[in-house]
């Protein structure tokens, strides 16, 4: 009850900007069955289509929007943008699609936000810079509630702030697709039974002459050697300094003990190499043979892997790692895409209302049929596409294993000398001070 208090005031307050700024009727404003007061939600739950009324666009008719996403999503963004104009043709939008990298996205946003895109997507490691620089604009409260309704807890809970006009959490990003790694594999080299565990997945890619491919150079994939171990990441605190969990140190260097020794242990088999190294060495030619068996990667890669593999493609959650004689689940970083709405766009109502429609459940459907990407409604959650799709619903499955990616300092370097040191030739795992390591990065992380 509390949030959709504050979802009412944000409401007001967009009302009252909008009002000084001599516009009429609007998206927070009394329009029919969608007017103000608890009568504006009540339609939350029934999707974009009962939310969006005419008179939400105010009087921005011929607006004129910049949209970034990235390169993956470039065809199938335009499509759904030229979808949206022919949806509202009477208001003659003009959308200017842009390629941008998610994770560049809030970079290139704070160097010249009014430059910048009037709709963006962004990775939600960058969440706290984008509000605390004032470039995300608060989401209309009947639409936040809508979102609310039908999409999961996390990705809600992860795309909200305080609002300082409030004082209360709003939501200032709009969920789009979960995003994290899992484990992909050839279903010819290993079995599903030998893909819950990473000694038996390293043992089969060995028996076949084929390689295992994970990115240890990478602080996004290295975080797990100590995630597998029990360390949490619990946001920033007021000197924006990463706060950790209370963790026991032994068993986070018992566990980076255990994946440097499967490293050297087979060495040969398992290699250190970007995750685009992945779909490529799955393809097989007469002239190149598959030379990868099984790999980390993510859901952006799934259809070049599916592709490469056919009827042979398998991708499940992480597999389990033997830790001082126990098998132990295998934790990795989960985070998820948000599109943003600028705060600077001079056609606010019209941004906000695109950035509703590409976060609704027909353009989540389209993504995860057409692209992979695991959805965050509630609805294409439950449906085919996603139960008859083994990668997305790998994912999801990973994601009870993880840590959010939310609230992040600068881990990412120390984390990947980490990765590197657990692999180098010198590191004998039977004599490294690991925790002398652990304690290293840990101190590198926070300066």
């Amino acid at each position: 009850m509390k949030k959709i208090v504050a979802l009412v005031l944000a409401a007001m307050m967009l009302v009252a900007a909008f009002a000084s700024c001599g516009e009429q009727g609007g998206s927070g404003s009394s329009s029919g069955s969608n007017g103000g007061g608890s009568s504006s939600f009540e339609n939350a739950g029934k999707g974009f289509d009962a939310n969006v009324a005419d008179a939400d666009f105010g009087s921005e008719s011929g607006a004129k929007l910049k949209v970034w996403g990235p390169d993956a999503y470039i065809d199938l963004l335009t499509k759904q943008c030229d979808a949206f104009k022919e949806k509202y043709a009477d208001k003659k939008i003009t959308i200017e699609v842009v390629p941008q990298s998610e994770d560049t996205a809030a970079t290139m946003m704070q160097t010249d936000a009014k430059a910048g895109a009037d709709v963006f997507g962004f990775a939600s490691d960058q969440f706290s810079n984008l509000i605390n620089a004032g470039i995300l604009s608060p989401i209309n409260a009947k639409y936040a509630a809508d979102i609310e309704a039908t999409n999961n807890k996390a990705s809600v809970d992860i795309s909200k702030a305080m609002n300082n006009s409030t004082g209360k959490d709003a939501l200032y990003a709009y969920p789009e697709t979960g995003n994290g790694y899992f484990l992909v594999y050839d279903k010819s080299v290993v079995s599903d039974e030998d893909a819950a565990s990473f000694e038996a997945i390293l043992e089969a890619c060995k028996k076949n002459d084929k390689k295992f491919i994970m990115d240890v150079g990478n602080g996004y994939y290295a975080c797990m050697f100590v995630f597998t171990g029990g360390l949490r990441l619990e946001g920033l605190d007021k000197d924006n300094k990463q706060k950790f969990n209370d963790y026991d140190e032994d068993e986070v260097a018992a566990s980076m003990k255990a994946f440097s020794k499967l490293m050297h242990d087979y060495k040969g088999t398992f290699m250190s190499d970007a995750v685009t190294a992945i779909p490529s060495g799955f393809t097989s030619t007469s002239t190149r043979p598959t030379k990868v068996g099984a790999g980390i990667d993510g859901n952006w890669d799934t259809a070049g892997i599916s592709k490469a593999l056919g009827k042979n493609f398998g991708a499940a959650k992480l597999p389990t790692i033997n830790i001082d004689g126990k098998d132990t689940q295998i934790y990795s970083m989960y985070g998820y895409k948000m599109i943003g709405v600028n705060a600077n766009s001079k056609y606010p109502r019209t941004a906000q209302i695109l950035g509703y429609y590409l976060a609704s459940e027909e353009c989540q459907k389209q993504r995860a049929e057409e692209l992979g990407w695991s959805p965050t409604n509630n609805a294409v959650v439950e449906s085919d596409v996603v139960k008859n799709d083994v990668a997305i619903s790998a994912l999801i499955a990973q994601s009870e294993f993880s840590i959010p990616q939310a609230n992040v300092g600068p881990i990412w370097d120390p984390f990947k000398s980490l990765g590197n040191k657990l692999l180098a030739d010198d590191t004998d795992p039977e004599t490294f001070d690991f925790a002398g390591l652990l304690e290293n990065v840990i101190k590198n992380i926070n300066g």
